[in-house]
C-alpha cells in the first residue's frame, strides 16, 4: 500500500488536503495530512522560537509513528522545506519526494528566498501597522491570496475557507536556512507544475538547456514531471486530478527530461545575414553598419532569468548575434546587452543595466541618440514597463517578441513591480511592434492577451505580427519560411519607425 505524507504551504494546515486525501484513500492508499506547529488546530503550540527545525521535527515524528516501511512525501510551496529536511533525517523511509508547485531549495536557502508572494522582507502588516506579535506574518486578506500564487480554478467557497482557516506563519520558519543531507539528492523525485501559476515542463527544460549546474540533476531518470492546468492551490481547484497525479508519481510515472545535443538557444539564426564589425564595451556589444553618419540604433533585451554562470552569455547566442548583425546590415546599429537578470529577484538590477546601456549607446558618436528602438524578448518583456509608462522623446519604437508582459503569479514582489500590461495604458502614440507565437506556452500567451486588451482600451499603437506555427524562441528552432517572413517584417517595421 502506498502511503502519502502531505505537507501544505504557509498559513495552511492538514485541513487543506481534505478532498485530495479522500480520493487517495478511495484508491486504497494510506494518507496522512500534516498540520505543522502553529497551524490549524495546533496554532496554540507556536511561540517566538518556532522555526523551520520545529516543522522538520513535526514531519519526522509523523514518519516515525507510521508502520509503513516507506512513504511518499509531498511538499506544497513552503511545505517542501520541512519535507526535504525530514527526508534528510529519514532517507531510508522515503520512497519519493513530490514537489507540488514548489521551488528547488538548495542547502542554506531560507524559505523566504523561494516562497512566492510577499515574504518577511516585505513586512505584510496589519492595519495597525504592526506584524502579528512581532514574530508571526499574518496571512493575506481574502482579496489578496493571488499575491502568494494564482487562485485560478479555486471555487469561491474554497477560497473563503482558505481565508477563514489560515493562520499567521511564524517568521522563523521562513528565515531559518534549510540544511540538506547528501542523502536527499539520491532520492527519487517528482515535480508537479501548476501551469496557471507560471510553471511548466517547457520552462524547466529551458532552464536545463541553459547549462546551469543546479538543474542538471533534473536529467536523472529518477526525476519525473507532471503538469496541472490550474493555479497554485490544486488541492482546492483540482483535487481529483491532483490525486491521480500523486498516485502516478508514486508509481514512478511522469515526463522525463531528455538531453539535447544542442539546446534551442544555441542553434543557428534562421536568416543568413552579412557579417558586420562588432565592438564590445563592458556588457554592451555594438554591431556596426557600413555608414559614416550617425545611425539609429536598436537595443535588444534578452529574457531570463539566465544564471550567472551560463556560457556563452546571451549576447553571444546565435539569435541575438543574428538580430544585431541583421539590423547592422540594413543600416542601423544593433546593440546586444548582457543584463544581470540572474534570478527573479533581479528585475530592478536588470532594469538599471538596460538604462545604462541605452545611455552608453546614445552617447556614441556613431549613433543618432534621438532615434532609438528597444526590443524585448521572453521574460525580458517585463523590463519594457518603465519605457511604456513614460516613453522618452528619443524612443521611436518599442518591440517585443514572444514576450512575457505581466509577471507570473509565482514570480514574487521584485517581478511584480514590472507590469507592461498596465504600463501600456500611458504609452501614448509610441509605436509598438509585437511578434506573437501561435504555439506559445499558455501561461505566457495569457499575458500577451492581457497586454493587447489594455492596449486596445487605451488606443495604443500596436502592430501584431503573428507566427501561427511559431514556438517560443522560434528564431533558432523554427527555420520555416513563415518564421523568416515574420523576422523580416518585424525588423522592417522597427527600422521604418526609426527612419520616419
Amino acid at each position: 500500500m502506498t502511503v502519502f505524507v502531505l505537507v501544505s504551504g504557509a498559513h495552511t494546515g492538514g485541513w487543506i488536503w481534505r478532498e485530495v486525501a479522500a480520493r487517495l484513500g478511495e484508491s486504497g492508499a494510506g494518507v496522512h495530512p500534516v498540520t505543522l506547529t502553529g497551524m490549524g488546530d495546533r496554532r496554540h503550540l507556536a511561540g517566538p522560537d518556532t522555526d523551520l527545525e520545529t516543522h522538520i521535527q513535526d514531519v519526522v515524528r509523523l514518519i516515525d509513528g507510521l508502520d509503513a516501511p516507506e512513504v511518499v512525501l509531498v511538499g506544497h510551496c513552503y511545505g517542501i522545506h520541512p519535507v526535504l529536511g525530514a527526508a534528510g533525517r529519514r532517507p531510508e523511509r522515503v520512497a519519493r519526494i513530490v514537489y507540488l508547485d514548489a521551488g528547488m531549495p538548495q542547502d542554506g536557502d531560507p524559505a523566504l528566498n523561494l516562497v512566492p508572494g510577499p515574504a518577511v522582507g516585505e513586512r505584510l502588516l496589519h492595519p495597525s501597522g504592526q506584524a502579528d506579535d512581532d514574530w508571526r506574518i499574518p496571512p493575506p486578506p481574502l482579496g489578496e491570496w493571488h499575491r502568494w500564487g494564482s487562485t485560478a480554478g479555486v471555487p469561491t467557497d474554497a477560497l473563503e475557507r482558505l481565508d477563514r482557516l489560515a493562520e499567521p506563519q511564524p517568521v522563523g520558519t521562513l528565515t531559518q536556512p534549510l540544511r540538506l543531507s547528501d542523502a536527499v539528492a539520491k532520492l527519487p523525485t517528482t515535480g508537479v507544475l501548476c501551469v496557471a501559476n507560471g510553471s511548466s515542463i517547457a520552462m524547466v527544460e529551458g532552464l536545463v538547456g541553459l547549462g546551469d549546474p543546479r538543474f542538471q540533476a533534473l536529467l536523472d531518470p529518477q526525476v519525473t514531471f507532471f503538469e496541472l492546468a490550474t493555479g497554485h492551490w490544486p488541492m482546492l481547484s483540482a483535487p481529483e486530478e491532483l490525486a491521480e497525479v500523486l498516485l502516478r508519481a508514486a508509481a514512478g510515472e511522469g515526463h522525463r527530461l531528455a538531453v539535447r545535443e544542442r539546446p534551442g538557444h544555441l542553434r543557428p539564426f534562421l536568416l543568413d545575414v552579412p557579417e558586420r564589425p562588432r565592438e564590445r564595451t563592458g556588457r554592451v556589444d555594438l554591431h556596426l553598419p557600413d555608414a559614416e553618419h550617425p545611425c539609429p540604433a536598436v537595443v535588444f533585451v534578452h529574457g531570463g532569468p539566465v544564471p550567472a554562470g551560463v556560457r556563452p552569455t546571451p549576447r553571444d547566442w546565435p539569435g541575438f548575434v543574428g538580430y544585431g548583425q541583421y539590423v547592422a546590415s540594413l543600416g542601423a546599429v544593433g546593440v546586444t546587452v548582457d543584463h544581470r537578470l540572474h534570478d527573479l529577484a533581479d528585475y530592478g538590477r536588470a532594469a538599471e543595466d538596460i538604462a545604462a546601456a541605452v545611455e552608453l549607446v546614445r552617447a556614441d558618436p556613431r549613433v543618432d541618440g534621438d532615434r532609438i528602438a528597444l526590443w524585448f524578448f521572453s521574460a525580458g518583456g517585463l523590463l519594457a514597463a518603465d519605457w511604456l509608462a513614460a516613453p522618452p522623446p528619443w524612443l521611436r519604437c518599442l518591440a517585443a517578441t514572444y514576450p512575457v508582459l505581466a509577471p507570473m503569479p509565482n514570480w514574487g514582489p521584485a517581478a511584480s513591480a514590472f507590469r507592461p500590461a498596465a504600463a501600456v495604458r500611458t504609452a501614448g502614440r509610441l509605436p509598438i511592434v509585437l511578434t506573437r507565437m501561435g504555439l506559445e506556452r499558455p501561461e505566457i500567451a495569457a499575458t500577451v492577451e492581457e497586454f493587447l486588451t489594455a492596449a486596445e482600451d487605451s488606443r495604443a499603437d500596436v502592430e501584431v505580427i503573428d507566427v501561427p506555427q511559431g514556438h517560443h524562441g522560434f528564431e533558432t528552432t523554427d527555420h520555416s519560411e513563415e518564421a523568416r517572413r515574420a523576422v523580416r517584417r518585424a525588423v522592417r517595421s522597427v527600422l521604418g519607425h526609426l527612419r520616419s
